[in-house]
């Protein structure tokens, strides 16, 4: 009696995960259905889409094209400056003579002017030479900054596609993991028809399977996760799939010395502090010109003219006569002899800007040393974790072969099989991640040193 209930229980548990499995396959089957109209992107698609459409870029460029504006601005102090200037008025017949302290009838009168102005400084004490190198060098640095931000965005790009291909290849690897399974339930259900094997490695079959499905839905929800991230990094509304599985570079033909001083000299971060370090001392350029007198130049030439009993009707303006001509030349020479202590205090202040923009460019290249020796320990290391995750995987492969042998022949038990089954999916899982380690570890590389490898 107690066997037979046993057994009635038994059906009754391996009924609930039958149907439980076969409403999870059914839902596997309605996601992959709706997969028919997600976008496939490849690696350099993604790349330039990011490009176009990430907001640092588009902040970097503007800031490249004010920079431009700011060295144009710098060459035209050097050219003198015009201003041109033209008047027309006209007064009442009856004005207030201030004089006489009475009321003047007379004809209302017209007056005219036109004058065209010039202005050059001649010397500034050098304050414009330094002004343009400060432009110049401030060009750079933003220059540098925006390549520095596309190798960021190119990073952040090449992370998301490759955890997009890592999270695919955890898919199928659970797909494989669940076809072992049904197969491993379908072979305890043979043995159990045939006699030969017992009711309870079906049922432990059975929750590996469901353990399988599980894992499954899991991976697929990483995916979904995955390719979202993408898609928001490039700009796109819908879902995208990651598509082209790069290969995996040649570490033994990396010169790491040579990167290492591209990294040190050349590299996007390092140019931008060097950069930066040039325009604070031309800055100071600048602030010591205040030292100096201002040598100016400036020339006027003035038409003018007034006539009386006419109008500002166009036949009037017509019929004026000629208007009378001046000119004006001019030469200026100023030299600030105390301003209680500013021009001090900004001789300080840029001298503290340039000496710590000096000392921040120099540390600026010993973290990019470090930061190389450690991207470059990270990328061995994960050649290595490859090769020996390839290893583990070839022996759980074989481990679970030969499992499944001695279990068809009796000399194994069920836990030994589902053992060794969900060793070979670690195996699996482990190698994954292996190579999605790879990958990012030299695409960090390539932003440091700010050139593809």
């Amino acid at each position: 009696m107690i066997d037979s209930l046993t057994a009635r229980g038994a059906r009754l548990v391996a009924a609930v995960l039958l149907a439980t499995l076969a409403g999870g396959a059914q839902r596997l089957v309605a996601q992959q259905g709706t997969t028919g109209g997600v976008r496939a992107v490849t690696l350099d698609e993604a790349i330039n889409l990011a490009l176009q459409t990430q907001p640092a870029i588009i902040q970097a460029e503007g800031n490249l094209d004010v920079a431009h504006a700011s060295q144009r601005e710098a060459l035209g102090a050097y050219l003198p400056s015009l201003s041109l200037s033209s008047g027309l008025s006209q007064n009442s017949p009856n004005r207030w003579n201030s004089q006489t302290q009475q009321y003047i009838t007379g004809q209302k009168s017209v007056s005219y002017s036109t004058g065209l102005s010039a202005s050059l400084t001649i010397f500034d004490g050098f304050s414009r030479l330094a002004q343009t190198r400060a432009a110049n060098a401030s060009a750079a640095s933003t220059d540098a900054a925006l390549t520095n931000q596309k190798f960021q965005v190119i990073l952040q790009t090449k992370q998301a596609f490759f955890n997009s291909l890592a999270a695919g290849d955890l898919v199928s690897a659970a797909q494989t993991q669940l076809e072992r399974a049904q197969r491993q339930l379908q072979v305890s259900k043979d043995k159990l028809a045939a006699g030969s094997g017992i009711r309870s490695d079906t049922l432990s079959a059975t929750v590996d399977v469901g353990n399988a499905e599980l894992a499954l839905l899991n991976a697929r929800a990483q995916q979904a996760t995955a390719e979202a991230n993408l898609a928001r990094l490039i700009g796109v509304t819908g879902a995208v799939h990651a598509s082209g599985q790069p290969a995996l570079p040649d570490l033994s033909a990396l010169d790491t010395a040579a990167l290492r001083q591209e990294a040190i000299t050349a590299s996007p971060t390092v140019q931008t502090a060097e950069a930066q370090a040039r325009a604070a001392k031309a800055q100071v350029t600048v602030t010591r010109a205040q030292y100096f007198p201002t040598l100016t130049a400036g020339y006027s030439q003035t038409w003018a003219g007034a006539q009386n009993g006419v109008s500002m009707s166009p036949s009037s303006v017509y019929n004026w006569p000629a208007l009378g001509n001046s000119w004006n030349l001019r030469f200026s020479l100023s030299l600030p002899i105390f301003n209680g202590f500013t021009r001090e205090t900004n001789m300080t202040r840029s001298t503290a800007a340039r000496d710590a923009a000096v000392a921040q460019a120099a540390d600026t290249k010993r973290q990019a040393n470090a930061n190389f020796t450690q991207q470059v320990a990270g990328l061995e290391a994960a050649g290595q974790q490859v090769t020996i995750a390839q290893a583990s995987r070839a022996a759980a492969d074989e481990n679970l072969r030969v499992q499944q042998e001695r279990y068809r022949l009796g000399a194994a038990t069920i836990v030994d099989v589902l053992t060794a089954e969900a060793s070979l999916g670690q195996a699996e899982g482990s190698l994954v991640q292996a190579r999605g380690g790879v990958l990012p570890a030299k695409a960090r590389i390539e932003a440091i040193s700010g050139r593809e490898l």
